[in-house]
């Protein structure tokens, strides 16, 4: 098992000492990631070492944006259980940590449910980049020019100026495409959602099946991956982006009907 605390967060380093402890004493092998550091764990420089690694369960404790950078270490189908420390409002968090040691002792008994959900990956020039749960961004370098961006999909084409583009997974539906006026849908569905940023002619999100989009765009671009990963693109480069081949894979104790909904007070 991982435990993966929030970068630079106090609070959440000693809250993964706290877990790490009680994964021990349940005779559990423990990794940490640098800086935290438990007697009878291994301690690792960073996730990327874990890459190879065979785990049965990671454990995330920080906000949103740890648990998305967990993810996309996470090739593999390898459940995580999210914990909300020092979040914000932990959209993807599962439990509090109140809540540690009845999520543990069900886990271990197997008194669970996985919850599976689809992760989007890029690809450009023949190199594929990490994949991500939330959302794919491509957006314009030059920020004084509008681009001309060419959206295609099955057999449909769509041409439109605007700032940019996302390609998010039901997951990411309640971010950025949110925010942007796109559809929050059940993260259980196997479609991706195309949201324009800033439109000329107010082109609406599309709903789409979860296959190949490809993007042009007139300009330099940026590909921005869960909004923490950034690689670039030419103005003649074809941006691919499809499903990933292997689920991100939640740990739930409790069933819960829209989930994410609930969590932005709905």
């Amino acid at each position: 098992m991982a435990v993966v605390s929030k970068v630079g967060s106090k609070e959440s380093e000693e809250a993964a000492k706290k877990v790490a402890k009680k994964l021990i004493a349940k005779k559990s092998q423990v990794f940490t990631i640098s800086p935290v550091e438990v007697e009878g764990a291994k301690k690792v420089g960073d996730l990327e070492e874990l890459k190879d690694t065979k785990l049965d369960l990671t454990i995330t404790l920080g906000g949103d944006g740890t648990t998305l950078r967990t993810f996309r270490y996470l090739e593999n189908e390898v459940p995580n259980l999210a914990i909300n420390v020092g979040g914000n409002r932990g959209i993807l968090s599962e439990i509090t940590m109140p809540e540690i040691d009845t999520a543990l002792n069900q886990i271990l008994s197997d008194n669970i449910f996985l919850d599976k959900r689809i992760r989007v990956v890029a690809s450009c020039n023949g190199q594929d980049f990490p994949p991500a749960l939330n959302e794919i961004f491509i957006n314009r370098q030059n920020l004084t020019k509008t681009s001309l961006f060419e959206i295609r999909f099955q057999n449909d084409t769509v041409t439109q100026k605007m700032d940019g583009v996302i390609i998010s997974t039901p997951s990411g539906s309640t971010g950025h495409s949110y925010s942007l006026g796109g559809p929050i849908l059940h993260e259980s569905l196997d479609v991706l959602i195309i949201t324009p940023v800033a439109p000329v002619n107010k082109l609406p999100s599309l709903v789409v099946p979860d296959e190949k989009i490809e993007i042009l765009s007139s300009h330099d671009s940026n590909i921005i991956m869960d909004a923490q990963v950034i690689k670039p693109a030419r103005n003649d480069d074809i941006i691919t982006i499809r499903k990933y081949k292997k689920h991100a894979v939640f740990v739930r104790i409790k069933k819960r009907g829209l989930r994410q909904m609930s969590k932005l007070g709905f």
